[in-house]
């Protein structure tokens, strides 16, 4: 079965303190001067380039679930324990106007993206593999085959390129991680650029219906301000063609110094009912990142998410957080981070010791360690 889509908003204002969003189409902050990552040296092969994370957290649940899990999260699940999201290598080759890349690893993401995949589970273990074609004198056309990450949403799967620790309940509910199919994008003018994207559905390889979902991409870039539109619609159940699924995601990214940016996200998604009617979802949410000094960055997040008839947290429900996150990078390619996150719920849905939907909140306390390395060039 596919991941759910919702109708959200988000607001969030941020400072940065990494290098951006290498994998998606998302906008990015712009990257702190310097190194970002632990330099290893070139391995000497022309074309070739090597990247890895490695990614880990102890997470501390106050209401001490019996089961052992935070709910609404989708990567830092483990509560009161440590637990490792992933161990990832980048190998990217680009000879003249071909070039692939390689995304693999292991670690509790990689098992949660790809909860609803049916295809073989060695693929399990990529999170992107594909090739792309730039035709010389194309004017900069581009077209990528096989599996990337979605161009929604404005957080990535990689920790370190996000400014939370956890990942917000508009990307955990709203969002598909990745397609399997074709994409391009192409500079239209100085200023806007445009794509379109073919695929097999919402995180899937092998596809679980005759049907296809398009995507459209464009984004406009004018001097630290840059608007990117995505807008995804097609068959997402199994076995038939019918009750289509839509999502509309807007991010407005304005990077106003060195120091601080901020970013409006808005998605928009319905999924028809087979028996007729249809299911909506939505939300907003904010934050902001300060980089207090060139190690220290406090980002502090707020969201509202109306899961009216449960189709996303599989109750009917008004949701409340609150993160706070303190970020110490200890040197370029190890940081880590310290988070306080609180979430609330209009009706009693979290799961205190071994009572089901006790608490109508749950509060946790996360410390998280980064190390990525890139070659050094």
């Amino acid at each position: 079965m596919k991941r759910r889509t919702c109708v959200c908003i988000s607001v969030l204002v941020c400072v940065s303190a990494i290098s951006g969003k290498a994998q998606s189409s998302a906008p990015a902050p712009p990257p702190n001067a310097g190194p970002t990552a632990i330099l290893v040296p070139d391995v000497g092969v022309r074309g070739l380039s090597l990247s890895g994370l490695l990614d880990g957290y102890y997470s501390l649940n106050f209401n001490h679930p019996g089961s052992g899990i935070n709910q609404l999260r989708n990567f830092d699940v483990r509560a009161d324990q440590f637990g490792f999201n992933m161990g990832k290598l980048t190998a990217e080759y680009a000879r003249g106007p071909f070039a692939t890349r390689f995304d693999v690893g292991a670690g509790r993401i990689f098992d949660i993206m790809h909860g609803s995949d049916t295809a073989p589970r060695f693929l399990r273990h990529f999170e992107q593999a594909f090739g792309s074609f730039t035709p010389p004198r194309a004017r900069g056309f581009r077209l990528d085959f096989g599996k990337f990450v979605t161009s929604a949403g404005a957080e990535v799967i990689e920790t370190n390129e996000n400014w939370n620790y956890s990942r917000s309940l508009l990307f955990a509910l709203a969002l598909p991680y990745y397609h399997f199919g074709l994409r391009t994008s192409m500079p239209l003018t100085k200023h806007f650029s445009a794509g379109l994207q073919v695929v097999n559905g919402w995180n899937n390889v092998e596809d679980n219906n005759s049907g296809k979902t398009i995507g459209f991409t464009g984004s406009v870039t004018v001097d630290r301000i840059t608007w990117t539109h995505n807008y995804y619609f097609g068959p997402e159940k199994d076995n038939t063609n019918e009750g289509y699924r839509h999502l509309y995601d807007t991010t407005l990214l304005v990077a106003a110094n060195r120091l601080i940016s901020f970013y409006l996200n808005f998605d928009y998604g319905l999924e028809r009912r087979l028996e007729g009617g249809s299911d909506h979802w939505a939300g907003v949410g904010g934050a902001a990142r300060f980089i207090l000094t060139p190690k220290i960055a406090l980002t502090p997040r707020v969201e509202w998410f109306n899961d009216a008839n449960g189709f996303s947290t599989g109750t009917a429900q008004r949701l409340k957080e609150v993160t706070l996150t303190g970020e110490y990078m200890f040197m370029p390619g190890v940081v880590g981070r310290l988070e306080y996150r609180r979430d609330w719920s209009n009706v009693p849905f979290f799961q205190r010791g071994n009572v089901p939907d006790a608490a109508k909140s749950q509060t946790t306390l996360l410390g998280g360690l980064m190390l990525s390395f890139a070659q050094r060039r």
